[in-house]
């Protein structure tokens, strides 16, 4: 029986099982070492060998998961859980450089560090995640700097930011999120963090109470599991409104179109945009970065291959570290192909899952299939594959920590 390690090292792969390449084919950098850059790095090793010279450049000391955050914000799971290192990849034969990049130079195949050394590349590969953008919300920049709000929306300190901001929570105090308008990093994770701090809240704060103003006209994903779940488990401590974007930050008021709310914790996300590393190449509505579907190079920048959140979705295709894998995997084996001069797939499959908890003891999914169409040069959802849960249950919270503990060793090579 194939097991989801296996599944998840499948994925949409046309190298996998192929024989290494035995003459010198190239230098790959990789920039971001995220589910999509790590994974990037590890199957160009993997399938490249040593033909192919990897460097994987990453300014942070190790990985940390946005995946499983949510229960560490709600006191149920440990923070530390959520973190790894690179030396696994390092054992693989790719090079780490720790540093910050800050200028890239297509033309010239190289990019710059902080440090003013630079590196070439004959072939690079972005993975930069998601940036905000701050200049549409007035006062929000300034709220997030000072601390009186946090977004949580990268994992690591700003986690742990708002944890503490919850376990100081006044009783009878209220907490605000406030979500952003769809494209946005993870689709169903503000409902999973609204269910998860309303049932921190009932059990450790009985008398406060969780707004939740959405700037969408509904939930995004899981609808109906997550309106089932506000209903059955989170009445009485959870309020959800739909068509309340946030307008204006001042002190602890977040202004909306047809209210002011005062909050003692604000949880504040922002609208996000493809991250800082490749807004030279955000070619849509000056955002996100549109690729070739084929190969995950940049439509803007021949030779970049941009992976992951950064990118304008296909239909269908929701952002999220599964996604940003299997994304990789197609980049990966794209590369190694376009290098040698040989043909890429034509026709990629890629798959995505997505585990969301609505107590800390029971959680859900949603799965899809998408394959490259020819005719529309992008992917589009495969009928019938895929599909969502029933309901919640204590079984699927099984499947959610198997899920994260196999995703983060099929991109770690842990």
């Amino acid at each position: 029986m194939i097991g989801r390690r296996e599944l998840l090292a499948a994925g949409s792969v046309a190298l996998a099982g192929c024989a290494a390449p035995t003459a010198r084919i190239g230098r790959v950098v990789v920039v971001g070492g995220g589910f999509g850059g790590a994974t990037a790095a590890r199957y160009l090793k993997l399938w490249g060998g040593p033909a192919v010279d990897v460097t994987l450049v990453e300014r942070n000391g190790g990985f940390i998961s946005c995946p499983m955050s949510n229960l560490v914000i709600a006191g149920a799971r440990d923070a530390l859980s959520l973190g790894h290192g690179y030396a696994a990849l390092e054992a693989q034969g790719v090079k780490r450089v720790r540093g910050e990049v800050v200028g890239i130079d297509p033309a010239a195949r190289s990019l710059q560090l902080a440090d003013r050394s630079r590196l070439g590349w004959d072939r690079l590969i972005l993975a930069p995640g998601i940036d905000f953008t701050l200049d549409t919300v007035p006062g929000l920049a300034a709220a997030l700097d000072s601390g009186r709000a946090v977004h949580a929306w990268k994992a690591g300190v700003q986690t742990l930011a708002l944890r503490r901001q919850l376990e100081a929570l006044p009783e009878g105090g209220v907490v605000l999120i406030s979500i952003p308008k769809s494209p946005y990093r993870c689709p169903p994770g503000p409902y999973e963090r609204a269910c998860l701090i309303a049932s921190y809240l009932r059990r450790a704060k009985p008398r406060a109470k969780l707004l939740v103003l959405d700037a969408n006209p509904e939930v995004q994903s899981k609808k109906a599991l997550f309106e089932r779940a506000f209903a059955q488990h989170h009445a009485g401590v959870l309020e959800y409104r739909p068509n309340a974007e946030l307008k204006e930050v001042a002190g602890d008021v977040a202004r909306f179109e047809f209210e002011d709310v005062k909050a003692d914790v604000l949880n504040l996300i922002p609208p996000q945009r493809a991250g800082d590393l490749a807004r030279d190449f955000a070619n849509v509505n000056g955002r996100w970065v549109g690729v070739d579907w084929l190969t995950m190079q940049a439509q803007a920048a021949p030779g970049v291959h941009v992976v992951g959140d950064a990118i304008l979705s296909a239909s269908g295709m929701p952002k999220s570290g599964h996604l940003a894998n299997q994304q990789a995997k197609v980049a990966a084996a794209a590369v190694l192909q376009l290098m040698q001069g040989e043909a890429v797939d034509p026709a990629p499959v890629v798959m995505n899952t997505c585990y969301s908890f609505v107590t800390p003891a029971e959680a859900m999914h949603v799965a899809s299939v998408h394959q490259y169409d020819a005719a529309e040069k992008t992917m589009k959802p495969v009928p019938g594959a895929g599909g969502v849960s029933s309901a919640a249950s204590a079984q699927e919270t099984a499947y959610a920590q198997a899920w994260a503990e196999n995703i983060w060793a099929d991109s770690l090579a842990l």
